[in-house]
């Protein structure tokens, strides 16, 4: 591996439902599993097993459109905001909302559905956020998802990762929702494609299963991605958190 290029990131994720830290399965509102109540401890956990970035999902947000889970968004960034580079997803759909998200300590906001619904606001905050702004991309068959992967659009994962080719985005963050919460591995191969397809760097997410994942992200063909989420298999210990960061600290 290219020894300029920085490290593959682990980000291990924190989903929020009715303010406690959750996992769904497929996507689906009602498949939740529980896994802690405290999203705050949770963060501080990652935190202290050597994680220095988080990806937070406000779930009940990205269906009704605002933020809904912002107290518990606001009690990581209190309790981690300091240690970890923290990116938030999940009801962001104006200027407003991203400035207000990133003043309070985010290194970056994830727009999806209003990727789709209104471009050119994703490429306004590009430039006025440099480096801040990252663009989501739930793909279910192939084609892109919106409003909380409750709706399928006709566009796809490349259709529409081009169309902010050049406006600035920090990362693309890919996510097969066939595979999201399931266990099935990652979708390396349409993820890899759309990172080849790409100057924008692309972070793969939904299945991650194993510490095989971890290892694949290492890859010679995967040095396009800048890392990977993972979720339910770090909650369910199927991945070791010091044993997956040592993985990617030999990278090098």
């Amino acid at each position: 591996m290219d020894a300029l290029k920085p490290l593959p990131i682990l980000f291990p994720a924190i989903d929020l439902k009715d303010g406690a830290c959750v996992r769904l399965k497929l996507g689906l509102m009602d498949e939740a599993t529980v896994y802690n109540a405290d999203p705050a401890a949770q963060a501080r956990d990652f935190r202290d097993a050597g994680f220095s970035h988080l990806h937070v999902v406000d779930l009940n947000g990205a269906f009704e459109g605002k933020a809904v889970n912002g107290g518990a968004v606001e009690a990581i960034v209190a309790a981690v905001g300091a240690d970890m580079n923290i990116q938030l997803g999940g009801g962001i759909r104006t200027l407003a909302d991203i400035e207000r998200w990133l003043e309070k300590g985010l290194a970056r906001v994830i727009l999806g559905t209003v990727a789709v619904r209104d471009p050119d606001l994703v490429k306004q905050a590009a430039r006025s956020f440099p480096g801040r702004i990252a663009v989501g991309i739930d793909a279910k068959g192939g084609k892109v998802a919106v409003e909380g992967w409750a709706e399928t659009s006709a566009l796809t994962a490349v259709d529409l990762a081009r169309r902010f080719e050049d406006a600035g985005v920090a990362a693309i963050i890919y996510t097969d929702i066939d595979r999201d919460g399931v266990l099935a591995g990652i979708n390396w191969g349409s993820t890899i494609d759309l990172a080849e397809a790409m100057s924008i760097p692309v972070i793969a997410s939904g299945g991650l299963a194993s510490l095989a994942d971890v290892v694949r992200l290492t890859m010679p063909d995967a040095h396009k991605l800048e890392g990977a989420i993972s979720g339910r298999a770090l909650y369910d210990g199927r991945i070791d958190a010091r044993e997956a960061l040592k993985v990617l600290q030999g990278a090098g």
